[in-house]
């Protein structure tokens, strides 16, 4: 069973209850995501099964989009709604223009410091685990790109934006800067994830409508936007075999086609020899040669 689903996340649950709830659904183990979701959290998700999980680590490293909302006047310990309050103050006036003009300056490559609760591991221990121990640590800096922040709305005491980014932005901690350049404590009040790569919300599906019955989206249309190579008889063979086939002028990953017309790998350019292509990932398994 090899492919993906791609998953509209509901809230409150964490990305690995959806995981789970996957493999509980389809009777297998080899389930993974491409990106995790917090709790408080909806949108994509991407579940890969079988030979799909070759593909988690591609997928993980494409721009993601995302709508937004903001609490003003209250900070707390995770940076959204669901923390402890840990700073309040009392609310002015923002105006329109002043939080675009502060949203805007946030575009293009920036420094962000990771959440104290999250994942990322400092000494080989997840930083909430540091918070839920209240043990001092010093929180990592990571360099981010914000492609694209649009202002959605605002009201007196939230606001709403949309926004493009790179691989490895919280959402939570750009929220907590710009109320900092407002100079208002701000905490993250909802967040959807809109769009991972090409994969878009409007092609995910309820996780309740999921059943053993529905049918998984294809490899290859996952990878939907890389050229094509089909081999002769003699190159398959060589694919098997991890031999490198001539470069025909390609500048990105290929997909690998049997002349039958079955996906059986990802070759990339060689970073040595750019008029070569070698194997990227292979996706037949061995009792199938």
């Amino acid at each position: 069973m090899d492919g993906f689903l791609f998953i509209n996340k509901p809230i409150n649950l964490t990305s690995r209850d959806v995981v789970n709830e996957i493999c509980r659904i389809y009777g297998v183990s080899r389930v993974g995501h491409t990106g995790t979701l917090d709790p408080i959290a909806t949108g994509v998700l991407i579940i890969a099964l079988g030979m799909g999980t070759k593909l988690i680590d591609e997928l993980t490293t494409e721009d993601k989009s995302y709508i937004a909302s903001a609490k003003m006047g209250i900070l707390t310990d995770t940076l959204d709604i669901t923390g402890e309050v840990v700073a309040t103050s009392i609310l002015r006036e923002v105006t329109k223009t002043e939080l675009d003009d502060i949203l805007q300056s946030f575009v293009g490559t920036i420094s962000q410091t990771v959440p104290l609760y999250s994942a990322v591991r400092v000494n080989g221990r997840k930083l909430y685990e540091y918070g839920r121990l209240h043990i001092p640590v010093t929180l990592p800096k990571r360099t981010v790109v914000i492609n694209q922040i649009e202002l959605l709305e605002l009201t007196a005491d939230t606001f709403t934006f949309k926004v493009s980014v790179s691989k490895g932005t919280y959402i939570r901690s750009l929220i907590k800067d710009i109320g900092d350049k407002l100079k208002i404590p701000c905490s993250m009040c909802a967040l959807c994830r809109i769009k991972q790569g090409n994969i878009s919300l409007d092609e995910c599906i309820e996780l309740n409508q999921v059943s053993k019955d529905t049918q998984l989206i294809t490899i290859d249309s996952v990878l939907r936007g890389y050229p094509s190579y089909i081999v002769n008889r003699v190159e398959e063979g060589h694919i098997y075999d991890g031999v490198p086939l001539n470069n025909l002028g390609y500048t990105t990953k290929v997909k690998i086609y049997t002349t039958e017309g079955k996906l059986i790998a990802l070759y990339k350019v060689n970073e040595v020899n750019d008029k070569q292509l070698v194997m990227d990932r292979l996706f037949v398994r061995r009792e199938e040669l």
